[in-house]
Parts: structure tokens; C-alpha cells; sequence
């Protein structure tokens, strides 16, 4: 009875079993990897299931000792199969599984050496060559095509989801890639296109294409929802030692040149590197990114009521206006040691520009009363020179505790000479203003900044300390003359209707303005780990910031001597202010999902002195800086985010202090110590998708922001033209909404042709005052654009991006005068490769943009180049070029823009029709396989 009752539940247990297995999935596949040759088993065989559907991993897993797989419990559909090893091609095989084919037996896998398949065959750049670890898309180099002397930009144009344009821009999965590394390293800090446009393809083993987090994520293990594009580069081992590089030399009878020189020497764990540019062609050295990054040196108060000091920036940069002379030049250097616990990273840079040219500015100005349109002629003739030196030393002090210290120091020499030369008149043509003004200005600048940054992980897991201390030193000096006549006519004629003059305002000014701030800032920050699922960070920040301004404007008593001095456009201001900021933001991470929410609080004791006056402005400031960021990981390739952020924004110090200047005597700045804080919200979301295999993505995001307590501009214009400005803060609403988006897929029944998609809005409603009547602004603009791009490696590459845009904008006080008006953008690029190493490559750009009711002319622009390439040697590593600019010669400068109740359009001086005949030699020699040319 008793073996009879355990036998039945011994069944019954075991049917159990059998049926809950079956109702949750008996699928399973099953194989042997080894070498097709050697009949090697391989162990270890990295084995992944993907979705044929969208690409996405179900399951993976790796070899035995033997060389055999096994994964169970996969659905039914449509599946791929991806087998991948070092040093092999990696195998795909589509299947399907279904009720009624419930497993495969894949069986033996022959997988080949690549060396041996490319004796036989050259294999392209498929998605053969593409891995998917977690969050990191993996490119092996060694599965695309390159040229000799092929540069890393040349090898990532092939990478599927990838697309470079023709300033060396990088866009992969519909982002922009922020950051190139170098085994993980920063080269040339902040300048990637110095790695994709100088590292030779050869040398490369691996791309990984990852999102970065944040410093503060990688060291507490927190995601903060932080993360940047990036790419990384890893070098072949054979090839981190040796040295290549190239010279550059361009020259044409009509005085354009173009030399560059750059030399990277490779060691082990050590790097040295440096490049040298000298150009009038508009060539700086500087990438796509560093160019946006650039303003005018101003002094802000941020929303933790922190001073900042702008203008400590790599500003060797040239914007297409006027006629540049270049001369730049860096040396990289990059080393570590102690078994790798201890690095550091040097960075010299030094460089000159010489900007010249003219400029033309139309702007209407729309007022209660009417419109005032100013003609305004410029001749201006700008110099920069600097050197900058930083350097970040590392150390790993043991297992659980890391030091970081970084330091950077910037000189600067300026001047500029702007001749100004301007009239103002009516809706009704008649001429109310006419103004000459000479500013010239040299000055001189010194910035220091340094960081010391100490991170520790405790005992138990998750739970970190971290402190950092920064300071900082900015110092800037400059001096120049101010050489003004303004003519003001009445607004009622002479009898004869002849213009009446009403007052002339004449001015001859020396000035003087030194400012000097510094800044310390300390912060320590605490992780604690509540639950598996939830953690809190939590932080305390102290904030020391001293500045003075002191502006000194002296009269023209006799020729050449300036000593009388002018109190009206004087002042000396000294700065003192404290602050105090504490926060707490949770962070909750299960499964799929990531949430932070929390908020910052801080105190700010503001306290500001006039000497001039002994006036006091004293104020305390409480900002709260609330926050929730929301996302969903559906997949490695998937997700969607959804963000809040709240933020007080300070008065700036301009805006703030009663301080008038007449650089500009028709306007006229004011400062209004009585501002308060505004306040910002801001929604955004956005969506990615990728499938890695078919090359195919979607992007979305968009963002909507409303500011409460706003600071806006009041204006008063009198009848002659000149204005008054002083900030103020606004009872209304502004508000601002931008989104944009885009879809491309490679059609392999095209020939893999990319095609794609992308669209984009943005809008703003503005208010401000305009004698004392309120004027809203509203502006608006759309766009739609196609684009094409197709690589043929040793053969063609194409790229096509064209497009309509439709922009609005109109001001309440004159809705019959609006700036509306379709644009058309379109640009492209085509490369051929001939026989007998000869290159061809076109590229164009073509603008229109239809007259307005403000502006009654169209702007239309195509600009052409073209180059043709010769190669020589056996290693085609001696290039001859005649590249043409602009050969249609239409290169002409123009903007148009809105903002406020202001609406302008600008011509300028730019860089026109030239040709240019260079010789190119690049040189290597790696790790001793490669023989280096002969010097031609």
C-alpha cells in the first residue's frame, strides 16, 4: 500500500512538472561550435537568439568545454540565430519555431578563421560584423572594407545606424555622439573629429557604441538617468605601438593656403600626439561640437545662485563671417602606470585667428506707434590669440577608493577695431537717427580652474561617499577708445520739407574695465541603498564666490589726452556671496524601469557694494529645484523617457546692477536691482528605437516649457530712435515648445540604399514692453527633410539631404508685418573612385528662403565644390588634390532672424570662390608590420 501511494505521487509529481514546462514554453535549439578546418571545439562560443521582428536579444548564452549549446524555453516566431569567436566570422541563420517544429538541431557549426576567408573572398560590412552586449553595440572593424591609409571616420560611414557628415558631424541611432574615447580614454579632450579624421582604420579592432552615464552613475552604480552618446575605439594590440601621421601642404596662386601637420607616436600605455594648422580657408582645427559651445564673456548668477564667470572657452573659431587667417596647433600627451592603478592626461594648446571683413545689418523694429527700420554698415577687424594647458591625473588608492584632480589654465590676448556707420528711419521713409561710431578694444585674460575629486565605496554594496572641491580664477583686463557722432532730426521738417536737425550727441571716450572673480565650490555627496529597488542620494554643497567690476570712462580734454573722468558711465563694484545647497533625490531601478525624483534646495546671501557711491544692495535668495525623470528600457534598443525639472533663474549680474554703458549711444542698458527670480518648468519626453540588424531606427522627443515671475526686456524708443533698455520681471506667461524626430531604414532590395525620415518643430511666445505697452511676440517654425546616403567601399559613396521649412513670426503691436515665409534646404555629397587611383568627390549646398511682408526680396544660395584625387606609391599613401570652392561663386553671407519685436536680416564678407592645389603624404609605421614609405 505504501509503495503503491508513493509510486502515484511520484506520477503525479512528475506530470506536474511536464504539464507547467509545457504550458510556459518547450522550445529549444541546440548545436556544436567548431572550426570547419581544425575540427577545434570551440568553448566559450558566444551564442545569442534575436528577434527577426525588430532585431532585439531574447536569450544568450555560451559554449560548453565541448563546443555545445543548448537554449530552452524560447517562443515561437520568427528567430535569428547569431554565433560569434574571436578571430572567426561571426554565423546568422534565420529559423522558425511553431507547435509544430518545437526545437532545432542546429548540429555542427563550422565556424572559419576570417584569415582564411580572405584568401578566397572579400567580406563586406554586414551586420556579420556587429555584436549587441547589453547596453553596447560592438563594430569588429575587421568585417568592412577599407581603403589604404583609410581614416576611423572612412571605417564608421559603413556601420549600420551610423551616419557622419561632411564637417565630420557623427548622428548614430538618431543621436548625436558627443564623445570619441580611445581605449577608453579621452584624445585631444574635446575634440573627437581629431580621432575620426586623423586615426587610421587600420589600427582599429573594435567600435563599441554605448551610452555613457553619468560620473556620479558609474562610481555609486545609481543610474541617474544621465547617459551621452559615445564611441569608443580600440586599438589592435600589435598596432599601439609605433607612429603615423601626415603632412598637409595646399597652396593657389590667389593667396589662399592650407598647411596641417600630425604626428601621434603610440607606446604601450602611452600616447603622444600633436597637430599644427595653418589656414586662411576657414580651417581652425576645432570640431562640429566646440562651435556651439562659444559666447561673450558675461558673469551670471545660476539657479543654485552661483556665480559663473563665461568666456574660460577654446574659442579659435570661425563662423563663416568675414576672412579668417589661422593659426592653431596642440600637443596630446597620455600615460599610465602602477599596473594602470595611476594615469594622467596633458592637453597644450595654442593657437591665433585674425578675422576681417564687412558686414551689412537691416532691422525693424516694431513699436506702438509705427516701425523704425535701421540701416546699419559695419567694418570690423577682430584678433584672438591663446594657450591653454590642462592636464587630469587619476589614482587608484585601493579597491573601494579613487582620486581625481584636474587642472586647466587659459591666457588670452584680444582686439578688435568695429567701425559702425548706421541710419534710422520711419514706416514713412523719413530719416529720424544717422550714427558713426569707432570701437576699438585690447584686452587681455587669465583663467585657472581646478578639481579635486575623492569617491569611496563602503562596506555595503551600493552605499558610497564622494567629495569634490573646485576653484576657480578669472581675470580680465581690457582698455580701448570709443569714438561716437549721433545726428537726431525732428519729426516735423522745415517749411521747405528739408530735414530739421534736432540734437547731435558727440562722444570721445578712453575706457578702462578690469574684472577679477573666484569661485569655490565644495560638495559631498551620499548614496544609501534602502532597498534593492530603491536608494537615496543625498548631498550638501558650500559656495564661496568674490567679484569686482571696475569700468572707468575718461573725457577727451585735449588730442590724445583722456583725464576727465565721466561718473555717469563709471563704476566700481565688489561682490560677496555665500550659498548653501542641500538636496535629496531617490533613485527607484527594478526590471525595465528607472525613476528619480526628489529636489534641491539652496540659500544664497547676496551682498554687493558700489565704492563709487558706498551704495549696498543686499539679498537673500531660496531656490527650490524640484525634478522627476521617468524611463522604460522595453528592450537593449528600446525606450521611452518622460522628465520634469523645475529651476529658479537669477537676475544676471548685468541685469541687476544700476550700471549704465554708451558703447552703443542709441541704446542704452539700465540695471534694475529690484528683479526677482523667475521661475521655469519644463516637460519633455523621448522615445528611441533601434534594430541593429536591419539598420533600421525611430526617434522622437519634444519638450514644452512655461516661466512663471519671467524677466523680460522693457523698452523705451522716443521719436528720434534711441531706446532705452531695463530688464523687468512680468506677470504673463512665456512659453516655448520644441520637438523633432526621424525614422531610416537600409532596403536591402535598393541595393542597401539608407533612406530616411526626420521632421522638426519649435515655437516661442514672447512679451516684453515697448513704451510701456505690452507686445507679444509669437514665432514659429516647421520642417520636413529626406535624406539618402549609400556607401560602396572602393567604389561610390552618396549622401542627400534635402527638405521645405515653413518659419512665422509676428509682434502684437503690427500683425500686418510679419516675417512668414518658406525656406528650402538641401545638401549632398557623391565620391567616385576610378581607375588608376583617381577620386572624384562633389559636394553642395543649396538655401532658398521666399521674401516676406518685412523683408521683399528672396535669398537663394547653391554652393559647389568639387575635388580631384590622385594616389601614388604602392601603399597609395601620396596624394595629389585640386579641389575647387564655391565654383559657382555664390557663396554670399546671409541670416535672417527674429526675436522679441525685432526682426533682422545680415549680410557679411565670407570666404568665396578659390581653388586649391595640395600634396597629402600620410606615414606609419605600427608595430613593425608595416614598413614605413619612402620620403617622396
Amino acid at each position: 500500500m505504501t509503495k503503491r501511494y508513493f509510486k502515484l505521487l511520484y506520477i503525479g509529481i512528475l506530470l506536474f512538472y511536464v504539464s507547467v514546462g509545457y504550458g510556459q514554453s518547450n522550445n529549444y535549439i541546440k548545436g556544436i561550435a567548431i572550426d570547419s578546418a581544425g575540427t577545434i571545439k570551440l568553448l566559450n562560443t558566444s551564442i545569442s537568439v534575436l528577434d527577426a521582428k525588430d532585431s532585439t536579444l531574447i536569450k544568450f548564452t555560451r559554449a560548453g568545454n565541448t563546443g555545445d549549446f543548448l537554449i530552452d524555453k524560447l517562443p515561437a516566431g520568427k528567430l535569428i540565430l547569431l554565433v560569434t569567436y574571436p578571430g572567426y566570422a561571426d554565423y546568422v541563420e534565420h529559423f522558425n519555431l511553431n507547435s509544430t517544429n518545437t526545437s532545432k538541431n542546429f548540429g555542427s557549426i563550422d565556424m572559419q578563421l576570417k584569415a582564411r576567408l580572405l584568401t578566397e573572398v572579400v567580406v563586406k560590412g554586414t551586420t556579420s560584423g556587429i555584436k549587441i552586449k547589453g547596453d553596447t553595440t560592438e563594430f569588429n572593424a575587421g568585417s568592412f572594407v577599407i581603403q589604404p591609409n583609410a581614416k576611423v571616420e572612412d571605417l564608421i560611414k559603413q556601420f549600420p545606424g551610423i551616419q557622419v557628415d561632411k564637417d565630420g558631424k557623427i548622428t548614430a541611432q538618431g543621436q548625436t555622439v558627443t564623445k570619441v574615447l580611445v581605449d577608453g580614454e579621452e584624445f585631444f579632450g574635446d575634440d573627437p573629429t581629431l580621432v575620426t579624421k586623423n586615426l587610421r582604420a587600420d589600427m582599429v579592432d573594435k567600435v563599441q557604441l554605448y551610452d555613457k552615464q553619468s560620473d556620479q552613475a558609474t562610481f555609486t552604480g545609481i543610474d541617474d538617468g544621465v547617459k551621452n552618446k559615445t564611441l569608443n575605439i580600440k586599438l589592435k594590440e600589435d598596432k599601439k605601438k609605433g607612429y603615423f601621421g601626415k603632412i598637409d601642404v595646399g597652396g593657389a596662386p590667389n593667396g589662399y593656403n592650407s598647411e596641417q601637420v600630425t604626428f601621434n607616436a603610440f607606446n604601450a600605455k602611452q600616447k603622444l600626439s600633436l597637430y599644427g594648422i595653418n589656414s586662411n580657408t576657414g580651417k581652425t582645427g576645432l570640431n562640429w561640437e566646440d562651435q556651439n559651445k562659444y559666447g561673450l564673456s558675461n558673469t551670471e548668477v545660476n539657479a543654485d545662485g552661483n556665480m559663473i564667470f563665461y568666456g574660460n572657452r577654446d574659442d579659435i573659431s570661425y563662423n563663416g563671417q568675414g576672412l579668417p587667417e589661422t593659426q592653431t596647433g596642440a600637443v596630446h600627451y597620455d600615460t599610465k602606470w602602477n599596473n594602470g592603478k595611476e594615469s594622467i592626461n596633458l592637453n597644450y594648446k595654442i593657437g591665433a585667428i585674425d578675422i576681417n571683413g564687412v558686414k551689412n545689418n537691416l532691422s525693424q523694429n516694431n513699436l506702438p506707434s509705427g516701425v523704425l527700420n535701421t540701416n546699419s554698415d559695419q567694418d570690423f577687424r577682430n584678433y584672438l590669440a591663446r594657450q591653454k594647458l590642462d592636464a587630469t591625473y587619476k589614482v587608484k588608492l585601493d579597491s573601494t577608493a579613487d582620486l581625481k584632480i584636474t587642472i586647466e589654465g587659459t591666457i588670452k590676448k584680444t582686439a578688435s577695431n568695429n567701425d559702425f556707420l548706421s541710419s534710422t528711419s520711419n514706416d514713412e521713409q523719413t530719416l529720424r537717427n544717422t550714427s558713426s561710431r569707432l570701437l576699438q578694444d585690447d584686452g587681455d585674460q587669465q583663467n585657472f580652474y581646478a578639481n579635486i575629486f575623492w569617491s569611496k565605496k563602503l562596506k555595503k554594496a551600493r552605499r558610497t561617499i564622494s567629495v569634490s572641491a573646485t576653484g576657480s580664477y578669472n581675470k580680465d583686463n581690457s582698455e580701448g577708445f570709443l569714438n561716437a557722432v549721433n545726428q537726431f532730426y525732428n519729426p516735423i521738417n522745415n517749411p521747405d520739407g528739408s530735414l530739421k536737425l534736432d540734437s547731435t550727441l558727440t562722444v570721445d571716450q578712453q575706457k578702462f574695465n578690469n574684472t577679477l572673480g573666484t569661485v569655490i565650490n565644495t560638495n559631498v555627496a551620499y548614496t544609501e541603498p534602502l532597498t534593492k529597488s530603491l536608494a537615496l542620494v543625498f548631498n550638501y554643497a558650500l559656495g564661496l564666490n568674490n567679484g569686482a567690476s571696475d569700468r572707468r570712462s575718461f573725457n577727451q580734454t585735449a588730442p590724445g589726452i583722456y583725464n576727465d573722468f565721466d561718473e555717469e558711465f563709471s563704476n566700481n563694484f565688489e561682490l560677496k556671496q555665500l550659498s548653501h545647497q542641500t538636496g535629496a533625490i531617490f533613485n527607484y531601478k527594478k526590471d525595465k524601469t528607472i525613476l528619480n525624483f526628489g529636489s534641491k534646495f539652496s540659500y544664497v546671501n547676496f551682498n554687493q557694494v558700489d565704492l563709487y557711491t558706498s551704495t549696498k544692495y543686499k539679498r537673500d535668495f531660496f531656490n527650490a529645484n524640484p525634478q522627476i525623470n521617468y524611463q522604460y528600457k522595453f528592450s537593449q534598443q528600446k525606450s521611452l523617457r518622460i522628465d520634469y525639472n523645475g529651476s529658479n533663474t537669477q537676475p544676471s549680474i548685468t541685469q541687476i546692477q544700476p550700471i549704465r554703458v554708451n558703447t552703443d549711444p542709441l541704446n542704452i542698458y539700465l540695471g534694475n536691482p529690484n528683479l526677482n527670480p523667475s521661475f521655469n518648468n519644463r516637460f519633455s519626453a523621448n522615445y528611441n528605437n533601434y534594430k541593429v540588424l536591419s539598420g533600421q531606427y525611430f526617434y522622437g522627443s519634444g519638450s514644452f516649457q512655461f516661466t512663471t515671475n519671467a524677466i523680460v526686456d522693457s523698452r523705451l524708443t522716443d521719436s528720434v530712435g534711441k531706446s532705452t533698455f531695463q530688464s523687468v520681471n512680468i506677470d504673463k506667461i512665456p512659453s516655448n515648445f520644441n520637438f523633432y524626430g526621424g525614422l531610416s531604414k537600409k532596403f536591402n532590395a535598393l541595393n542597401d540604399i539608407n533612406i530616411g525620415f526626420d521632421f522638426s518643430g519649435n515655437g516661442n511666445s514672447y512679451y516684453n514692453y515697448i513704451n510701456n505697452e505690452l507686445n507679444n511676440t509669437k514665432s514659429n517654425a516647421y520642417s520636413l527633410n529626406l535624406t539618402i546616403n549609400k556607401y560602396e567601399a572602393k567604389k561610390y559613396e552618396m549622401y542627400v539631404r534635402l527638405g521645405p521649412s515653413y518659419n512665422t513670426s509676428q509682434s502684437s503691436l503690427q500683425k500686418q508685418l510679419n516675417n512668414n515665409g518658406w525656406n528650402f534646404n538641401g545638401q549632398g555629397s557623391f565620391a567616385y573612385y576610378l581607375p588608376y587611383k583617381f577620386e572624384v568627390s562633389l559636394d553642395g549646398n543649396y538655401i532658398y528662403q521666399q521674401k516676406t511682408v518685412s523683408f521683399d526680396e528672396d535669398f537663394q544660395r547653391f554652393l559647389l565644390n568639387s575635388t580631384v584625387r590622385k594616389k601614388f606609391l604602392k601603399t597609395d599613401n601620396l596624394v595629389l588634390s585640386l579641389s575647387g570652392n564655391d565654383l559657382l561663386n555664390q557663396n554670399r553671407g546671409f541670416n535672417r532672424s527674429a526675436f522679441g519685436n525685432t526682426i533682422t536680416q545680415n549680410t557679411f564678407t565670407t570666404i568665396r570662390r578659390y581653388f586649391l592645389l595640395s600634396l597629402t603624404w600620410d606615414f606609419n609605421k605600427m608595430g613593425g608590420s608595416i614598413k614605413t614609405p619612402q620620403t617622396p
